[in-house]
């Protein structure tokens, strides 16, 4: 082993080191080093690491820092960003050696992960590389871009000894994973399948991004790419003349530049004939090259406004393909050849298969697509249900995970004998820790009329046809003060008159309120069918909750919202549904906070002594709750006796807080993650709690909930568990993705056993955002009491 002067001078000659020393100081994060080419080179794993790493210091930047070896094939004058620490010439054998000692000696990598492609290590040859991957003792993690069944004997042995040299093997698809198993023999628990990553878009309006780039009124086909006759576009160009009799206004986009090997090799020979064939089948007003590597948003919006994405690929060992995923996640119908990737994610409802270079099926797969519109929308919605896992926050965390896993793994290897060397031990290990996203008001205002919030969504497009609620309303009002007093955002306020306007049309002269409306603002019916308790509970929480905040909001605001109080109190006593006293209570305790009032005090009073009774009704040792069974929104109910306690002192109203959320603690959370009571089946006494069917407002509630039995009882489990709730909008939850969609500032609807609902309405919304906005002032609060 080389010491670390002789390492530091063979770093620098032949060998680049970029950004500073090979050692570095024990308190910084954890590093893992990428092996991977990397933009400014233009290739598809360029692209995809660079895509990767984003993600992961977007998700985890306070669990790891990244860093990256570039592969080049020769020299280079490419200038790297600042990730960038090594600069490898694959074309050079002893650079690898040199790479493997700079590796050994720098002790903050705990990892490196290797973006393999066995064109990308021909040069200096794969035994360089595997001479590299054997003189490492640290973990090494491959990716597979490429695993070709039925392997010659050289390939296979080849492919094993770079196995045996892995902590794990990580390919993006389970047909990859397949042909490792059975013809390469790896075993099954050393592969790990984790989709190639796919941007999340905010789905834009279709025809005005056609307005945009000038293509109106055009029936548009596109592909796209670093172009090589692999890709076999003329199999398109050939299909055209058939489906252009059908469709006149048909146009098909041929999307990026010549690869840059395909350049060196042979120049622009396949360009041009793809050009001299348009001329020849007189297409030139039907075929658009865009001959340029596209920014990421003038791609994702190219790819938003396609009417269908062709994939023509005519390479039938193709194991998976990054602009097939990228075009799946921008919602295109997808028609494509029976590549590996296609069969596994294409199904009957999401797109079409065609055999290879087989024109004629291609053009009766876009004729019969272009001729249904109601199919082309079915296939758009299917395809973003299938292909959603694979967002890249998804990736990152599946990722991470096996990081984290990785290193662990070495670490338990090692058996520390003493204090000392335990904490050294323990230092090593990757501690995962969730970024907070900005908050983001984005999809709040998209969904917001000048009448108010409407109730759904499609997608994340606002479903006006569904109409006003009061309860989305209330919440939405309660969001938006806690964003106002966060921020002081002038902006916020037109918001907050919206949502208490709606909320005082629904007030009856009686003083109870309506809860639904229609697109036109007509009550409907069925405010007559359902029970409207824990709508107009709800209201007076977020009634309440506003005119606590009366410091720092208009005076006519405030007296419009105490008028509207005022009104519903005459209807409190009539309240008996548990919910419904719960968020009256919360209500009447904000209320109080600016208007106290003996009257309102023992309105307060006389629902919480309700709940008393009723857990003393229902309770027993092993079940400590109100009611015989648990549904919705349970945290609210201990939230509002502890609100009984602060407001009233009655000691007994904070004994039935602790115990009932306590209880309830014990049922939803284990050490890793929240699982709040499904709502496919309420849990009953007696009964073993259903699986999934996770709804973003329990979780939300709980945080609410948290944060307040935190203040007053300073348990640190409550501030831990706070944390690890908040975490299962990021992906801390059983199937590991997303329910937070940072791209819209929408929330996803609900989380399943398979899949989440990718429908983000108001209720969910809205529940995020009041989860992360408690979340934030728990920061600030812990960052003012740390600086003290």
């Amino acid at each position: 082993m080389l010491s670390f002067d002789e390492a530091v001078t063979k770093i620098f000659t032949p060998l680049t080191f970029l950004n500073g020393a090979a050692q570095y100081p024990a308190d910084k994060l954890p590093e893992i080093l990428f092996m991977t080419s990397y933009p400014p080179r233009e290739c598809g794993i360029a692209t995809y690491s660079q895509d990767l790493l984003k993600a992961l210091d977007n998700k985890f930047n306070d669990s790891f820092s990244l860093k990256v070896c570039a592969l080049e094939a020769g020299p280079s004058n490419h200038a790297y960003p600042d990730e960038v620490e090594y600069v490898l010439d694959t074309e050079d054998a002893a650079e690898f050696i040199d790479l493997a000692n700079a590796i050994m000696m720098d002790q903050q990598v705990k990892l490196v992960v290797v973006e393999h492609e066995f064109g990308l290590f021909r040069h200096a040859g794969e035994d360089a590389f595997l001479q590299f991957l054997y003189s490492l003792t640290k973990p090494v993690i491959v990716a597979f871009h490429t695993v070709l069944p039925q392997p010659g004997n050289a390939m296979k042995i080849n492919v094993q000894r770079i196995v045996a040299a892995s902590a794990s093997i990580i390919v993006m698809t389970k047909h990859a994973a397949t042909i490792l198993k059975q013809d390469y023999d790896v075993a099954h628990d050393k592969i790990v399948v984790i989709a190639h990553g796919t941007h999340l878009v905010p789905h834009l309006d279709k025809d005005l991004l056609k307005d945009k780039y000038g293509l109106s009124g055009r029936k548009v086909l596109s592909t796209f790419g670093l172009l090589s006759s692999g890709k076999s576009i003329e199999t398109t160009l050939d299909a055209l003349p058939a489906i252009v009799e059908q469709s006149p206004d048909a146009l098909f986009l041929v999307i990026g530049k010549t690869h840059p090997g395909v350049v060196q090799s042979e120049g622009e020979t396949y360009r041009n004939m793809l050009k001299a064939k348009v001329e020849e089948l007189s297409l030139q007003s039907h075929v658009k090259f865009i001959n340029q590597y596209l920014p990421l948003q003038d791609l994702l919006e190219y790819l938003q406004l396609t009417d269908i994405y062709l994939f023509t690929s005519k390479d039938r060992n193709q194991a998976v393909s990054g602009t097939f995923s990228y075009a799946m996640s921008c919602g295109c119908p997808v028609i494509s050849t029976p590549i590996p990737h296609a069969k596994e994610v294409l199904r009957t409802d999401t797109g079409i298969l065609f055999d290879f270079q087989d024109s004629g099926q291609l053009a009766a797969g876009v004729n019969r697509l272009m001729n249904d519109e109601p199919l082309r929308s079915a296939f758009s919605s299917s395809t973003l249900q299938r292909i959603v896992p694979t967002a890249w926050e998804n990736s990152a965390i599946a990722h991470a995970l096996l990081l984290q896993r990785t290193v662990e793994q070495v670490t338990d290897a090692e058996t520390p004998t003493n204090k000392t060397l335990l904490a050294k031990h323990l230092s090593n290990n990757i501690h995962l820790q969730y970024r907070l996203p900005a908050i983001n008001l984005a999809h709040l205002k998209k969904m917001t009329t000048e009448v108010g919030m409407i109730q759904f969504s499609k997608i994340n497009q606002p479903d006006i046809d569904s109409g006003y609620t009061l309860d989305d309303n209330a919440r939405a009002l309660i969001a938006v003060c806690m964003h106002y007093e966060l921020t002081g955002d002038e902006g916020d306020i037109i918001y907050i008159r919206t949502y208490l306007h709606f909320i005082e049309n629904c007030q009856l002269p009686e003083g109870n309120f309506l809860n639904y409306k229609d697109a036109a603002q007509n009550f409907t019916d069925q405010n007559f069918e359902t029970n409207l308790s824990d709508a107009n509970g709800r209201a007076l929480w977020a009634l309440g909750f506003l005119v606590a905040k009366s410091a720092f909001l208009p005076a006519d605001i405030i007296a419009t919202a105490v008028g509207i109080v005022e009104r519903a109190l005459l209807q409190i006593t009539t309240m008996r549904s548990t919910r419904a006293m719960a968020f009256a209570i919360k209500g009447l305790y904000y209320y109080n906070l600016e208007n106290r009032s003996y009257k309102t005090t023992e309105l307060l009073k006389t629902l919480a002594d309700r709940l008393v009774q009723m857990y003393r009704h229902e309770s027993e040792p092993h079940w400590r709750w109100f009611e015989s069974y648990l549904t919705y929104a349970n945290s609210i109910l201990p939230e509002a006796m502890l609100c009984a306690w602060q407001e009233t002192g009655d000691i007994v109203y904070k004994s039935v807080a602790k115990s009932t959320f306590d209880f309830l603690l014990s049922l939803t959370f284990n050490d890793k993650e929240i699982k709040v009571i499904s709502n496919k089946s309420w849990l009953q006494k007696g009964q073993e709690p259903a699986q999934h069917g996770e709804q973003p407002i329990d979780v939300a509630y709980t945080i609410l909930a948290m944060k307040r039995f935190y203040e007053v009882f300073k348990t640190e489990s409550y501030a831990h568990k706070m944390t690890t709730a908040f975490n299962w909008f990021l992906g801390n939850n059983h199937l590991r993705q997303i329910i937070y969609n940072p791209c819209t500032g929408g929330c996803y609807d609900g989380l399943e056993m398979e899949q989440v609902n990718l429908n983000q309405g108001a209720e969910s919304t809205l529940s995020y955002l009041m989860a992360r906005m408690t979340i934030e002032r728990q920061r600030l609060a812990n960052a003012a009491f740390t600086s003290k």
